[in-house]
């Protein structure tokens, strides 16, 4: 009987401790997450609402995390706790940093928003919220949807990362042109969610409304975790006649669109020019000559074309512009294949070359497009160096005559060189990130400007009825792409003449146009779609995206004058631009103001995102993602990277003089755990065993220094050893041995195993189905190795060893003393408490050491 009340009593106590843990992983609990965007003639604007509610006895922390595009500006922002609104005001980008440089005297506060992938950006806030209480998010933001190869795309990033009980995507689309087609995508669609998700069309509208149950929305019936996690997409365009486009008038503004179908394709006269220098070794000059390989097959046998690669020498595959024949393309094809990457970096005069080549071009088709494509990953290193006086060189060489495209290949260029004198001679600058797609996105953006069908356009308007006209002459115009062009009319104009004037490939273009105005305007009268004066906010969109476009290839007083204008449009429409600040405001007791930026690409000259726990980075969004941070009172950790809160880029970081040892994030929990060891105790550690990876890695501390400088990492199973050193990296295999040394890039695959080496950066290894290890090499201030894993969640529960065990039996304690210090908490490993405090560590993981790592700091004797 005792036994069996012992039993009862066991099995009562374990539901106890479940329900417990459940309850913990839903205190903060999203609600209601609703998306609405209206659509009206591309004008895109989102209102983004996340409701939360604490269902926990004590205070605890929500964050609101929305990943929107890159072209977007927010317009408004608030937060409403307990009935009380809390909004964000936009100021000028100085005024804003001084009130906050007032209010906050001391502590460190992270701009709200970062740039987190090649199409989007993340706005991010947390505060802390009592029990019981609700808290409503609410965040909008408006864009102009481009077209782009023939579709006009909305993108909306979804992670909520928990079930939502009311969870709604509304997309309703307006364009008096006519919707042609439309299409919605998911990277996270399933039979189940298909069925939530429905669309209404007729001639020119569209509704696509994505309403998942609960059930819907789980992973499998018998987990509480979502499968909403990645991108919700739609596609459409618009019915177009040959004639001089569509346009669309709203209380005094125009839009005029203009996208002719079915032209003639100009030949093109383009030459690659290609970085080969050393940093181009390994993935990138491989991925390069894939994407060369393909672009070269979809030349027109009308086109003609040269290729040029340069280190610190130029090489031209051929002196002169050859004719895209097959024979042609195959011996250039067999150049590119022969591609290696080793010193220098010339970019001057592989360019000159380039636009020499183009200046002594004989029997080139007499109606084509010349350009010039450039792809490098570095700074000028050799011959002229001064990117200022490259700027000059080439723009006094190119004088008008070519389009110059500058692809910048991962985060060691300087993207404002590149942009600069891309738009100075009329192109783009695109940068290429060093992801596993690099190939497919060189191939993209060689797509995008492959078929010219329009040179020199001019969109002409009568000047005396016209004003605040944004950009209307065009050096180049791609097919499935789209002219835009906005501005104000006189309030006496009954008519609103429009005249095109182009070139294309059989003939000059001339196209007419009359719009009348009040029967334009009543297009739009009595829409439920329309969000206010929409075609205003759409010019003042357009006009701001050009002014600060034309300041970045300005002189310094035009540039000012730009950027004033810019500024005005910008406070007074409430757009959150480069030149302004949304300052967030708080309720008391918590950091109690904020600042909302907007981030250039040219600020994104290193990652701002590192991939753990996955094979690629993570650049998906978290739609009003709550997080649990019980008691600290700090901003929560993002995938293993902390959101250091930065002022701005100019303010000083926290305080981070040192390197850990290790440095690790928990499974599954978004903390990271910054480990250190007394060399005293043990040189040579046991740092990680896993029998089922089949996976083993020990570390060597320095004699001089207590960091790590050898590491043994041994794959029993295959079976292979790698041994790494500060000299050197060695695999062994069956007796055999191969040495690859820091200070070269190199590839090695034993057995499977794939073992990549970065020059004097970081070596990788890499098997199927198996964690990856990473290894950092650190120069400064001493010369030591840094490790850490990815595809974390492939640990089996079997793994140990002092790194090891973090990763199978550690859990944070919950914080039920009220006194405790917010920096302060319990971690338990393995069955010991050990008393863990917030540091600001510098994070080896990451090429740059400048944005520290938040971590919870712990001292363990092996």
């Amino acid at each position: 009987m005792e036994a069996r009340t012992l039993l009862t009593l066991m099995v009562f106590s374990s539901l106890i401790v479940l329900a417990e843990t459940i309850a913990q992983k839903h205190a903060i609990e999203i609600y209601s997450l609703h998306v609405d965007c209206k659509v009206t003639s591309r004008f895109a604007h989102t209102i983004i609402t996340s409701k939360i509610v604490n269902r926990a006895n004590d205070s605890r922390e929500a964050t609101f995390e929305v990943e929107l595009p890159k072209t977007a500006f927010i317009t408004n922002f608030s937060m409403s706790i307990d009935g009380k609104v809390y909004p964000g005001i936009i100021k000028e980008k100085a005024s804003a940093q001084k009130e906050y440089d007032t209010a906050v005297s001391h502590g460190q506060s992270a701009g709200l928003v970062k740039i987190t992938g090649r199409k989007l950006e993340q706005f991010h806030v947390s505060i802390s919220i009592a029990a019981a209480s609700k808290v409503t998010f609410e965040l909008t933001y408006e864009e102009l949807l481009k077209r782009q190869l023939g579709k006009i795309e909305l993108l909306i990033k979804v992670r909520p990362k928990q079930l939502v009980e009311h969870f709604q995507i509304d997309v309703h689309i307006f364009e008096p042109q006519g919707i042609r087609f439309l299409e919605t995508d998911s990277t996270f669609m399933t039979n189940e969610l298909t069925e939530a998700l429905t669309k209404v069309q007729n001639e020119t509208k569209a509704h696509i409304l994505f309403k998942p149950t609960v059930d819907q929305q789980k992973i499998n019936p018998e987990l509480d975790e979502t499968l909403l996690n990645g991108d919700f997409v739609v596609r459409y365009d618009v019915k177009r006649e040959a004639t001089a486009g569509d346009i669309q008038i709203v209380n005094g503004y125009f839009v005029h669109y203009f996208a002719p179908p079915e032209m003639p394709v100009f030949p093109k006269n383009v030459i690659f020019v290609i970085d080969r220098s050393g940093s181009m070794a390994g993935r990138k000059i491989e991925q390069t000559r894939d994407a060369l390989l393909k672009i070269l097959k979809d030349l027109r046998p009308e086109d003609h074309f040269s290729v040029i690669t340069f280190n610190s020498k130029v090489v031209e595959w051929k002196s002169s512009l050859l004719q895209a024949t097959a024979e042609n393309v195959a011996s250039a094809a067999g150049f590119v294949q022969t591609l290696s990457a080793s010193g220098g970096t010339d970019i001057n005069r592989a360019l000159l070359t380039a636009v020499s080549v183009l200046d002594k071009a004989e029997r080139l088709p007499e109606q084509s497009v010349s350009m010039i494509i450039l792809l490098t990953d570095g700074q000028p290193t050799s011959g002229e160096s001064n990117v200022g006086v490259i700027q000059e060189n080439i723009q006094k060489a190119v004088n008008g005559k070519y389009a110059l495209f500058c692809l910048g290949f991962g985060f060691d260029v300087s993207y404002k060189f590149l942009e600069k004198m891309a738009l100075r001679n009329g192109g783009i600058a695109r940068r290429i990130y060093e992801n596993a797609d690099a190939a497919l996105q060189l191939q993209g953006f060689y797509q995008e400007v492959a078929t010219p069908i329009l040179m020199k356009i001019e969109m002409q308007y009568p000047e005396n009825a016209v004003e605040g006209l944004t950009k209307n002459n065009f050096k180049l115009f791609f097919e499935g792409s789209e002219i835009i062009v906005s501005g104000k009319i006189s309030n006496e104009l009954d008519l609103l003449p429009v005249e095109i004037k182009a070139q294309s490939h059989s003939s000059d273009l001339t196209l007419k146009e009359e719009a009348k105005v009040k029967e334009k305007e009543e297009v739009f009268q009595n829409q439920s779609y329309i969000f206010g004066n929409f075609i205003e906010r759409l010019w003042a969109y357009l006009t701001i995206q050009q002014l600060l476009e034309k300041s970045i290839s300005a002189q310094e007083e035009d540039q000012k004058t730009l950027e004033a204008q810019a500024l005005e449009l910008s406070l007074r429409y409430s757009f959150v631009t480069p030149l302004t600040s949304m300052v967030v405001t708080k309720p008391a007791g918590q950091q109690q103001m904020e600042l909302a930026n907007k981030p250039t690409e040219a600020d994104n000259e290193k990652p701002s995102s590192f991939p753990v726990g996955g094979a690629t980075p993570y650049v998906g969004v978290m739609v009003g993602q709550a997080r649990l941070l019980e008691g600290t009172g700090m901003s929560p950790l993002d995938l293993g990277i902390s959101v250091v809160r930065l002022r701005d880029k100019m303010r000083a970081q926290p305080l981070a003089n040192e390197y850990p040892q290790l440095l690790l994030q928990l499974p599954r929990q978004n903390e990271i755990i910054c480990l250190n060891t007394d060399r005293k105790a043990q040189p040579s550690v046991h740092l990680l065993s896993d029998p089922e990876q089949g996976l083993t890695v020990t570390g060597k501390l320095g004699d001089r220094i207590n960091r790590f400088v050898q590491f043994e990492i041994n794959y029993v199973n295959l079976p292979v050893r790698i041994h790494v050193s500060m000299d050197e990296i060695v695999l062994s295999h069956n007796n055999e041995s191969t040495r690859l040394p820091w200070t070269e890039s190199a590839t090695s695959t034993l057995q499977g195993l794939r073992v990549s080496v970065e020059k004097e950066r970081s070596v990788t290894a890499s098997l199927s189905d198996t964690v990856t290890v990473k290894i950092s090499f650190v120069k400064f201030p001493d010369y030591f190795l840094g490790l850490y894993f990815l595809n974390t969640d492939r640990f089996s529960d079997k793994v140990s060893g002092l790194l090891g065990q973090f990763y199978s039996k550690a859990q944070f304690a919950n914080n039920s003393n009220i006194n405790q210090r917010a920096d302060e908490r319990l971690l338990s490993v393995s069955g010991s408490e050990h008393k863990v405090t917030r540091q600001y560590k510098k994070d080896y993981r990451l090429e740059s050491t400048s944005d520290p790592v938040s971590c919870w700091s712990i001292d363990v004797t092996p």
